[in-house]
């Protein structure tokens, strides 16, 4: 696997991590609405790391939630649960 893709996936996980952070932040002020759409991009960007590793990526939210389930989920990989 090519180094500049290990990089981008390694930095799409670190964002996700800073959205978690601010995610806790935002809760423990009462900031429930902020809260919830940075613990949304934390996963979202989380899978878009995984993804990465596999040499995909999209624009759109739909496109990296379908090819995680498709590729992830569906497989067993990760469950459906989490």
């Amino acid at each position: 696997m090519e180094d500049s893709v290990k990089e981008l996936s390694k930095y799409r996980f670190e964002t996700s991590l800073e959205n978690l952070e601010d995610a806790r932040i935002m809760y423990e002020r009462g900031r429930y609405k902020n809260s919830l759409n940075r613990a949304y991009y934390s996963i979202f960007h989380a899978i878009r790391s995984v993804n990465t590793l596999d040499g995909f990526d999209s624009s759109k939210h739909s496109g990296v939630i379908s090819f995680f389930n498709q590729s992830y989920v569906k497989t067993g990989i990760f469950l459906k649960d989490l």
